[in-house]
């Protein structure tokens, strides 16, 4: 294995990786069950880029997610016997694997090693070598305890970039602490908007309201890959001054939540003014909302809301029009900051309105006068939406098993649509430990006997 590594260490360093590619320039996969390869087109833009993702659960794994969707190679490094807890979190399948995990690691390679010990680390450090983005989400200071971090790594790789996503960032007072996402979304401000206002006070009424998902750690996710593709871009052009490409991408689910939080800051900084919550409206724009609709006729007991965003001055006006209530247009309603000091009326308006009727008739009277209006849709509904259907927003992706043959999941496609570029999920998320041999044997040209060594020992799962 020291031979190995000292090998790969050479004056080539990650450049060594090009050497994998097939003749046509295309990244190859077999897929579980299957002789036929899975063929990574060469008009994406990061084909021919390899990505070692070493992190779990959310917010590593959709940065590696969106990456291989625009065709990295990106080979997940996972714990033995039990892989990335998201495995099987929430639903699970008729084989015991959350359909999530089949979304959030499509186009992945899985490969099982044992990190906690020296042997796994050194397969990991080999990988790292062969890579150009190794993507991580331990705590920070675990990658340098294990001699993984970048004072380790860029001397055997200078072109390495290390995307590394936490809490709070690999430095600062907080840097130590657990990153979680539903603590850094309070922290950042973004739960605290979220809810129902106090009367008086306009502070919260109550406990905030989060999103029924980990929002906090999709962003920081997406932050990351953004990061992710700026340093490319970067170390091509310190490659072509002669300079070391490599960097690290320092990206906190802190600081990506802070940076959704708009005009908050400098409206504090020159106004004094600390935003509270809002319920379903927005505070100082007026009107867009959610409003109240009689239930449709096929669901009498459910809840009906349409979200109106009215709040240009033209379309106020059609608004107040399709409504009849003609006597809200005029001086005193001409601009949002004049809406602003009338909102109780306005939205008391328009809500008299559509609890006259269903959400859909609503839609259809506010779209005939190019009024933005859209009822609240659940997954289903998405799912069924012509517009989804017609955009191919979403896919069928085969699970493919030895009995049975399989299943197809449901996915939503990425975006965004590049001219040009064919981003459908190429597979699903792979059984665990499945590309093991396909990673370390023919990737890294270990021998069968190392390679059933590191199985008994546990270092490399079976």
């Amino acid at each position: 294995m020291v031979r190995l590594l000292n090998t790969l260490a050479g004056p080539l360093g990650s450049r060594q990786r090009m050497t994998l590619i097939n003749p046509i320039g295309s990244w190859r996969h077999y897929a579980s069950g299957s002789d036929q390869p899975v063929v990574t087109p060469q008009n994406l833009p990061l084909a021919g880029i390899r990505v070692l993702e070493i992190g779990q659960v959310i917010a590593g794994p959709f940065c590696g997610q969106l990456l291989g969707h625009y065709g990295a190679e990106v080979i997940k490094v996972e714990p033995p016997d039990v892989g990335d807890p998201l495995r099987v979190w929430r639903e699970r399948d008729v084989d015991g694997v959350s359909p999530w995990w089949r979304s959030i690691a499509r186009n992945k390679k899985s490969v099982t090693i044992d990190m906690r010990k020296e042997d796994g680390r050194q397969l990991v450090k080999q990988l790292a070598i062969k890579s150009d983005v190794i993507v991580e989400n331990f705590k920070p200071g675990t990658l340098e305890k294990w001699k993984l971090g970048p004072a380790d790594l860029h001397p055997l790789n200078p072109s390495l970039i290390f995307t590394r996503v936490s809490g709070y960032g690999q430095t600062g007072p907080w840097s130590s602490r657990p990153g979680y996402a539903s603590v850094c979304e309070a922290e950042s401000g973004f739960r605290y908007i979220n809810g129902t206002p106090e009367p008086e006070t306009g502070g919260l009424l109550g406990a905030p309201i989060r999103p029924n998902l980990s929002l906090g750690d999709s962003v920081a996710g997406l932050h990351a890959a953004f990061g992710t593709v700026l340093a490319l871009l970067a170390r091509k052009a310190r490659e072509a001054q002669g300079q070391p490409g490599g960097q690290t991408v320092d990206v906190s689910i802190f600081e990506s939540m802070v940076n959704l939080m708009e005009g908050i800051i400098p409206e504090y900084d020159r106004k004094g003014k600390i935003r509270g919550p809002s319920g379903s409206s927005l505070t100082g724009i007026v009107p867009t909302n959610a409003y109240p609709c009689k239930p449709a006729p096929e669901t009498p007991n459910a809840p009906a809301y349409v979200v109106i965003g009215a709040n240009s001055d033209s379309i106020y006006n059609r608004l107040m029009t399709a409504i009849g209530r003609m006597d809200l247009i005029g001086p005193a309603y001409a601009q949002n900051h004049h809406r602003v000091e009338r909102q109780a009326e306005i939205e008391d308006a328009i809500s008299a309105w559509t609890r006259e009727r269903t959400a859909t008739e609503v839609e259809d009277v506010l779209r005939a006068v190019s009024v933005p209006a859209g009822r609240v849709l659940n997954v289903k509904d998405i799912v069924e939406s012509e517009h989804a259907q017609a955009r191919g927003l979403v896919e069928d992706v085969k699970v493919p098993k030895e009995e049975g043959g399989g299943w197809t999941v449901k996915m939503s496609r990425a975006v965004p649509v590049l001219e040009g570029c064919d981003t459908k999920t190429r597979w699903a998320g792979p059984e665990l430990g499945e590309h093991n041999r396909e990673v370390l044997i023919g990737e890294l040209g270990m021998s069968e006997e190392e390679f059933e060594r590191l199985q008994r020992e546990g270092v490399v799962g079976k």
